[in-house]
């Protein structure tokens, strides 16, 4: 039996497939799967050995899609579900089952305030589309595979940071999905220990802005490390505090305790850190810790993010208590250090 599994992006989007595509290979005798995706995204996937080919929209959709038919499926997932997947479906022309965007339910949450989502993971929501094939979820979480040549060693950090380090993940694809830099500022001061800032190139200056106070207590790593070093950083870190965005789903796979921080989306949408037994009612703690402030009316205000608040004011955010959340770091720290 021959499998394609499509979700074209995000980072995190596409770790949250990873359940899926684990159960997949294991529960089906003498499966072969295949994942279509972005290039960008192509290595999330390269190095998982639940994969057997990877296929990426380097020449467009139609050049794809050619290459796509001389495979022969016999099954399409489509965990992303859109006009670009329709248009894969229809030319292959095989059995294909599609994940519940439950767009409407979304709409409803976002702009009238109703809770009709589901008290589950999208993990779950994901695993809906193969239970026609007899897979289930086997509750052992998210995977990322970091490749064997990627290896930071103490002589990428500072040797102040060698014993344990506290992870904040400062980046976010849309500004409202973002901590400011004076609340990062004001948390990384009151966290009494070493910590590495993790994002890509383009959160290099915000870093740059949080570190001046504390080069020594405090290392930009934004935009000197790819996505698997980026990982590995990660996966070694004590305790993770991160936007919502790719990394937060990361650490998430390598079972780190997080603390999410939520500013104009909602952990509602079913995107919160996912251990692989979780629900949003029912939190693993001292695993996952989310930060969001229920109170305003107007959040959620959307179901992705954007380049700033539409009311101006950006609340969701900025009245987070920095406080709490280090008390918190420190309270993870300390039962790391016994266990």
């Amino acid at each position: 039996m021959k499998v394609l599994i499509i979700r074209f992006s995000s980072i995190g989007d596409i770790v949250l497939t990873t359940p899926v595509v684990r159960c997949l290979k294991q529960q089906k005798e003498d499966v072969e799967l295949h994942y279509l995706t972005k290039s960008v995204f192509r290595t999330i996937l390269d190095h998982n050995p639940y994969i057997d080919k990877v296929h990426c929209m380097d020449d467009g959709l139609p050049a794809v899609i050619e290459e796509l038919k001389k495979e022969k499926f016999d099954y399409v997932i489509d965990l992303h579900h859109n006009i670009r997947t329709l248009r894969v479906k229809r030319a292959l022309n095989v059995m294909s089952y599609s994940f519940p965007k439950l767009n409407i339910r979304k709409w409803l949450l976002v702009n009238l305030k109703m809770n009709l989502m589901p008290d589950k993971s999208v993990v779950d929501r994901y695993f809906e589309t193969v239970k026609p094939l007899g897979v289930t979820n086997d509750t052992k979480g998210l995977d990322y595979f970091i490749p064997g040549d990627v290896n930071v060693t103490h002589n990428d950090v500072p040797m102040s940071h060698w014993a344990g380090y506290v992870g904040c993940v400062i980046g976010g694809s849309y500004n409202t999905k973002k901590l400011p830099v004076a609340q990062w500022k004001e948390l990384c001061a009151s966290i009494p220990y070493p910590v590495i800032l993790l994002g890509g190139p383009e959160d290099r200056e915000e870093g740059r802005q949080i570190a001046e106070q504390d080069t020594v207590k405090i290392y930009n790593a934004c935009g000197k490390f790819s996505l698997n070093e980026s990982a590995e950083l990660v996966k070694y870190a004590r305790v993770i505090v991160s936007n919502d965005t790719g990394l937060m789903h990361i650490a998430a796979a390598y079972k780190k305790p997080i603390i999410s921080l939520w500013g104009n989306t909602s952990p509602l949408f079913g995107m919160f850190p996912y251990y692989g037994y979780n629900n949003l009612k029912e939190r693993v703690a001292p695993l996952s810790h989310i930060v969001e402030n229920e109170e305003l009316s107007c959040h959620p205000c959307s179901k992705l993010g954007y380049s700033r608040c539409p009311k101006g004011h950006f609340k969701c955010m900025k009245n987070l208590n920095m406080l709490k959340i280090s008390t918190l770091v420190q309270e993870i720290w300390k039962s790391t250090q016994q266990g």
